[in-house]
């Protein structure tokens, strides 16, 4: 009998990056060539294909064009991007990515809402070891990466709380603040969006030690995510995710109505202006 012998998988970047390398050999271009045309740093595309670095989902879809393969990149993307999560987000990320319908509670501002500079500035205070700078931008890309979904065809009905502890604790560079204001006043208004806020006057509440997400798929399967500081479980058994449905509609009865929600975040913004 042959002995069994461990294979270690193959990350989901490891096979982005070869496929980038075979489309760009295929076309019979040298990554000079490349970065010519497409505007990118040779260095930059040479990482890519190396799997040395994840790119933004724009990247992809540029490449996706120049090369005219409809969308292969951007899918190889979805499940590439997935390296730069944690184990146990992974399960969770997988089913975020299919679901028809969303409802999320946060502390402070969900990493879907974020603006890249946002995103920046929060994933970077944990980051103080020598290349760090490096982590910190695949992280802002893996999590930018994550809106993507909320463009796709067809779109998901999302739903997100926020306590208004997330519009009370401003980025360090004021247009950074700026920019994230405005870009959650013009989400407010998405059609596949309702974004509330849960106001300091609603009192004390059962998620303020973290994040909660509900997800349901096409089928009508539905799942749970709660997340503390340090860790995050996804819970799928019926009567759990039925209670914690329970908890967040506690929740909507307590936040703003979406017009006075979005009321309140124009005047943090008029605040932040003066």
């Amino acid at each position: 009998m042959s002995e069994k012998v461990d294979v270690e998988p193959v990350s989901g970047r490891a096979i982005l990056g070869q496929t980038l390398k075979v489309l760009r050999e295929k076309a019979g271009k040298s990554l000079g060539q490349l970065a010519h045309e497409t505007g990118y740093e040779k260095s930059y595309l040479s990482r890519l294909e190396s799997g040395e670095r994840l790119s933004k989902v724009t990247v992809m879809e540029d490449l996706d064009g120049y090369y005219g393969i409809g969308d292969l990149l951007v899918s190889q993307w979805k499940a590439a991007r997935l390296d730069a999560f944690k184990d146990q987000y992974k399960e969770f990320m997988a089913l975020e990515a299919t679901a028809r319908i969303m409802w999320k509670f946060s502390l402070g501002i969900p990493g879907l809402l974020q603006t890249e500079d946002f995103a920046r500035g929060v994933l970077s205070g944990a980051q103080t070891t020598a290349g760090g700078d490096e982590l910190v931008e695949e992280q802002v890309a893996a999590r930018l990466g994550r809106q993507y979904l909320l463009r796709q065809k067809p779109e998901p009905e999302v739903r997100i709380i926020m306590d208004e502890f997330a519009l009370r604790r401003p980025a360090a560079r004021g247009k950074t603040w700026h920019d994230q204001l405005l870009h959650l006043e013009t989400v407010a208004l998405w059609p596949n969006m309702a974004l509330q806020v849960l106001p300091f006057s609603a009192g004390a509440h059962h998620h303020m030690n973290g994040s909660l997400t509900l997800l349901w798929q096409r089928d009508g399967n539905a799942v749970a995510y709660t997340e503390g500081n340090s860790s995050g479980r996804l819970i799928e058994d019926p009567d759990e995710v039925l209670r914690e449905r329970s908890s967040y509609d506690r929740l909507r009865d307590l936040a703003l109505s979406l017009s006075d929600s979005l009321a309140f975040i124009r005047g943090v913004l008029e605040e932040h202006r003066s």
